[in-house]
């Protein structure tokens, strides 16, 4: 029998309808909460869209959107639920609220997974009188389609608990790294915070434009970083010789590279000039139908390599 038949999902923004998706692909029913008077049409509607791309990356295992139900309260939602995604505001009052009202709710053996990025485990902790069922399950947006979560305990989680997120988002088609160690933004938001702090560097002392920058990210390394991550790549950089000939032949070049890294605040003209830069790159084009085709590509790429991944 699987695992987590019924699921829970609080908060249905972009990230909750995402999961929503993924949930119901997966065979399981999803019960959803969200405050907002248009949340049941704007799922429905994101639910509909994202099928057809869960089909194609073979997600869909005896699922069915219509294996969902609306909740008026988050306390009704989670009744009965195995495994709960959380999803509301990243504002630690919202959330500790949200936490003391289901807590009576909540089965013995249930798991929430907050998708908390901005927020600590630690933190968030303290809006529970026990948060031993509690961990962080961070996922990458739109998590239906980018198949990373970060998953998180501390001494205050319950034996086997975290085991228990890590296989049901297994089940779901995740992969999942453990963070060990708690840290603002975790780990994949840090990276990509340190490679966007240097592409706008290089925009705002003129090195190149907001959309060669974006180019070369996406025509080079992330080409690369695809396939895997940067040691492993570096590794096979040298040849034979592996990461110990790659760390003696660049250590002087990645020690010059680092030092002359720019290290920059973002503000408001800069974010002007960010924000020129990518609609000229945009050429037009909304937001949505940038998301469409960013969809396209990333489901495109994951079919490619989903059975290399396997084997």
């Amino acid at each position: 029998m699987t695992e987590f038949i019924q699921t829970a999902v609080l908060g249905a923004g972009v990230i909750g309808a995402s999961w929503t998706s993924l949930f119901l692909a997966s065979g399981r029913e999803v019960a959803v909460h969200d405050l907002s008077p248009s949340a049941e049409k704007s799922v429905r509607e994101y639910v509909d869209r994202a099928w057809p791309t869960l089909e194609t990356l073979g997600l869909v295992k005896d699922g069915s959107p219509n294996r969902v139900r609306f909740c008026k309260s988050a306390s009704e939602a989670v009744e009965g639920a195995s495994f709960i995604q959380e999803n509301v505001p990243e504002r630690i009052e919202i959330k500790r609220a949200l936490y003391a009202e289901i807590a009576p709710s909540l089965g013995a053996d249930a798991v929430v997974a907050t998708s908390a990025s901005g927020l600590t485990l630690s933190e968030m902790q303290q809006g529970w009188k026990d948060p031993g069922r509690f961990v962080l399950g961070h996922p990458f947006n739109p998590p239906h389609l980018i198949p990373l979560v970060e998953v998180m305990g501390n001494e205050r989680t319950g034996d086997g608990v975290v085991e228990a997120a890590e296989r049901f988002y297994a089940q779901v088609g995740k992969v999942t790294i453990r963070v060990n160690r708690e840290v603002p933004g975790h780990v994949a938001n840090r990276l990509q915070a340190a490679v966007w702090r240097e592409a706008i560097h290089l925009v705002k002392s003129g090195v190149a434009s907001v959309e060669d920058v974006d180019k070369a990210m996406w025509a080079g390394p992330g080409l690369r970083w695809a396939a895997m991550g940067p040691t492993m790549l570096f590794h096979l950089g040298a040849g034979e010789g592996g990461l110990a000939a790659f760390c003696e032949r660049y250590t002087d070049s990645f020690n010059r590279w680092w030092d002359d890294l720019g290290v920059l605040h973002l503000d408001q003209a800069l974010a002007e000039t960010l924000v020129a830069g990518v609609t000229q790159e945009a050429n037009g084009q909304s937001p949505a139908d940038l998301s469409a085709q960013r969809d396209v590509l990333i489901a495109s790429i994951q079919k490619a390599i989903a059975p290399l991944r396997a084997n």
